[in-house]
């Protein structure tokens, strides 16, 4: 990665003067994010998109199987705390894009071992890359992004995203009722692409300067508390929908993988008018107003998944609990506005592997209780966010008390 910086700050404290070249307006903090955000989507998109059908039609797999496998993925989201010790070595940036590489790497080999074992392996490297990926792109994130501006750019970024998304689904229809892809193709082409941007990344991006050093060790803070909680809480319910929710519409209603796919793809275009909307939406209201408004929504839905039986209103479902996966912006931006600049990097570890400790037990339980009842799941997920959305009354309380404390300085 190129040495160059866009700005460096003087022993005073000043800025110094743009040290790129005129034609250099491309090589900003926001492009670099972007880039990662349609590596990561295009990559991801593509190893979910086809993973139930993928599992079901070669590897045989059953809930029993499918629960062991998010699980064994989510056990890297639980290390993510030992992201502040790879910043002893790596700085944030370089960080980013090598576990971009493990993931386009792991995604790429998918297709190639269609068993139970293989599945297992190649599940594990390309987890490892996405979340230690989505670790550091929360930290640069809210380092880079100013308060006032973080919700609305964060909402630019997750519309970019939801593109890449939109564009690797449509390939993917293609692909199969086009082409006849096979799914070894399908996965290393993704994988080879998400890949080859990963390297322009590395290769024609600056080293952006961090306004304040990260601590390089473990931050664990009283005053955080809250937001740790509700960080488990969705962590718990979001498994709950990443794993069962589009095992049900594959293992109930018989949904192929070309439907799967319309259905991310339909998720995605919506997202990518309403994302950045959101985030403006949410920077007007405040976080508290926001979560309300996503965990009352969540708990109908995950009721709905309990209850249905037709497989038209569990399609409506899944659109439905996609979109309100982009108000998950107002979490972000809560601990933004609590925390030490500084606790930043350190504390995004943390907070993902907070988010994981749930994630690592529920799809293996849960696959098991699903072979007793699978509305039981989903009951379950009503029931977490429930208790979110209780907790979630005290956002405005907790912010008040830290200002508070910040006039007094105590903290």
């Amino acid at each position: 990665m190129e040495s160059t910086q866009v700005t460096s700050t003087s022993t005073q404290g000043k800025p110094t003067e743009n040290k790129l070249t005129q034609g250099s307006k491309w090589q900003t903090p926001f492009v670099f994010l972007a880039v990662a955000s349609i590596v990561m989507a295009i990559t991801f998109a593509a190893w979910m998109a086809m993973l139930n059908n993928f599992v079901i039609e070669r590897a045989a797999f059953t809930g029993a199987e499918i629960g062991m496998l998010h699980s064994l993925r989510e056990i890297p989201g639980f290390l993510a705390f030992t992201a502040v010790f790879v910043l002893l070595v790596f700085t944030e940036q370089v960080f980013a894009v090598v576990a971009l590489c493990l993931l386009s790497i792991g995604v790429a080999f998918t297709g190639v071992f269609p068993s139970i074992y293989g599945l297992y392996a190649t599940t594990v490297l390309m987890s490892i890359g996405f979340h230690y990926y989505e670790t550091i792109n929360t930290s640069l994130s809210l380092q880079w992004f100013k308060k006032g501006e973080a919700a609305e750019k964060l909402g630019k970024l997750m519309s970019i995203k939801s593109a890449a998304s939109l564009t690797c689904y449509a390939l993917i229809w293609i692909g199969f009722s086009v082409i006849s892809a096979s799914y070894q193709a399908m996965y290393l082409f993704f994988g080879l692409s998400g890949l080859l941007l990963t390297l322009w990344l590395a290769f024609a991006m600056p080293k952006f300067p961090m306004e304040h050093v990260q601590h390089k060790k473990l931050i664990l803070r009283k005053r955080y508390s809250l937001f740790y909680f509700l960080t488990f809480l969705s962590g718990a319910r979001r498994q709950i929908f990443v794993v069962f929710a589009g095992f049900l519409m594959v293992e109930k209603f018989g949904y192929s993988v070309q439907q799967i796919t319309f259905l991310y793809m339909l998720n995605h275009v919506i997202n990518f008018f309403l994302a950045p909307k959101i985030g403006k939406w949410i920077a007007r209201v405040g976080e508290r107003r926001a979560l309300t408004v996503e965990y009352t929504g969540l708990i109908i839905v995950f009721v709905g998944y309990a209850l249905v039986e037709s497989a038209n209103v569990a399609a409506a479902l899944y659109v439905i609990d996609h979109l309100f996966f982009a108000m998950a912006i107002a979490l972000k931006t809560y601990f933004q506005k609590i925390a030490d600049p500084k606790d930043i990097a350190s504390s995004a570890g943390v907070s993902f592997s907070i988010n994981h400790i749930a994630a690592v037990v529920i799809p293996a339980v849960f696959g098991l209780i699903w072979l007793y009842d699978a509305s039981l799941v989903f009951y379950a997920g009503a029931g977490f966010a429930l208790i979110s959305l209780l907790a979630s009354q005290l956002i405005t309380k907790s912010l008040n008390a830290e200002k508070l404390q910040i006039i007094e300085g105590k903290i």
